[in-house]
């Protein structure tokens, strides 16, 4: 897992052919507004997120966001120790986004 900043997340997404955006907030969190082509899969829901990350693929490259950096860094260390290769956590969440919001 790495803690990117938001010029460090655009690189790397330009770079990555098939990027994962899992926005780990509540449903509610996410409608008031998301980054483009971001997936929903509440942390704090742990057994459903559980289930649900078990059997994605631990070779994707996964880039992860929340509110402000916490539960997302806590679903990167989730994720890295069932297995997955590349995670990324956007540092400050959408917080410290500078950017468009769906």
């Amino acid at each position: 897992m790495k803690n990117i900043d938001n010029l460090s997340w655009r690189e790397l997404i330009s770079k990555i052919e098939t990027p994962i955006i899992l926005d780990v907030r509540t449903a509610s969190e996410f409608q008031s507004g998301h980054l483009k082509g971001a997936k929903n899969l509440d942390v704090l829901n742990t057994q459903e997120f559980v289930q649900i990350i078990e059997n994605m693929d631990k070779e994707a490259s996964y880039f992860v966001y929340c509110r402000s950096g916490q539960r997302s860094l806590f679903s990167c260390q989730m994720m890295d120790e069932m297995g997955f290769e590349s995670t990324y956590n956007l540092a400050g969440g959408i917080m410290k986004w500078d950017g468009a919001l769906e």
